[in-house]
């Protein structure tokens, strides 16, 4: 069986350390930074709970409408006999 050879004492790794010339220049945003008040805050929150609300209502009616469509049509087959 064929063992490798080893040295007998390692080499020591290099001593090379990297020193950096420039440090990294500072990141910029490619968007610019956007400030938001405290009105539009208030603005676009009572925007969506009214839009929320807005759909709610909406679900409800189409509900109620197919609910009427069907009671009528059950109630006309029950004339009918």
């Amino acid at each position: 069986m064929f063992l490798p050879k080893y040295p007998d004492s390692p080499t020591p790794p290099p001593a090379h350390t990297h020193t950096p010339t420039d440090p990294a220049p500072a990141r910029r945003s490619a968007l610019p930074a956007v400030s938001v008040s405290t009105g539009a805050v208030v603005v676009l929150t009572g925007g969506v709970v009214l839009t929320a609300l807005l759909t709610a209502v909406a679900v409800s009616a189409i509900s109620v409408a197919i609910v009427a469509v069907v009671l009528r049509s059950l109630l006309r087959e029950h004339n009918r006999r």
